[in-house]
């Protein structure tokens, strides 16, 4: 997910550095990274509930990556902030900053495309309405309105319109 795309952070995970994540170098391998990237996201998942999880589908990663910019070294919390963007049809972006609880220097940042698959055919599948519903006042196209220059783009917050159709009340378009 670009930087400039809208975004919404939608969760954050505290998760204690293990002595065994660090490697020879004596900072945190960089595929721990991962595992503290799926962490949050299971998290987030979690507390969604069973609602996000359309009976016979899961969500799973067809694609992750992630930028290293200052090494994680034992002792500490690792936070992991975890941003979705605007939804497609069967798939969410995801973005997620991690740092070290306290410290607000940015240790790495990374991306993964979240996909819902069906069970059973193992093809991708419509993501259900409980895991769309937290992106409906962040990410997902604004309204088109007559003589809107921002028709259709993505909105950073929810566009509300006066009762006569003119001008935004509340929000702002993403630029």
């Amino acid at each position: 997910m670009s930087s400039s795309a809208p975004r919404l952070l939608v969760h954050t995970a505290l998760i204690p550095m293990r002595w065994g994540d660090m490697d020879a170098y004596q900072h945190v391998n960089n595929t721990v990274y991962f595992r503290y990237m799926e962490q949050a996201r299971v998290e987030y998942l979690e507390r969604l509930g069973d609602a996000a999880v359309a009976q016979g589908t899961a969500p799973v990663i067809v694609k992750a990556s992630a930028t290293f910019l200052v090494p994680l070294s034992y002792p500490g919390i690792v936070e992991v902030r975890m941003f979705l963007g605007a939804p497609g049809r069967r798939s969410i972006p995801s973005s997620y900053e991690i740092r070290v609880h306290g410290d607000a220097t940015l240790r790495a940042s990374g991306d993964a495309t979240i996909v819902w698959i069906d069970m059973q055919s193992g093809k991708s599948a419509p993501i259900p309405d409980a895991a769309r519903a937290p992106l409906a006042g962040c990410c997902l196209p604004a309204p088109a309105r007559p003589h809107d220059e921002y028709a259709g783009q993505p909105a950073l917050v929810h566009f509300r319109w006066r009762p006569d159709g003119l001008g935004v009340v509340a929000g702002r378009p993403a630029r």
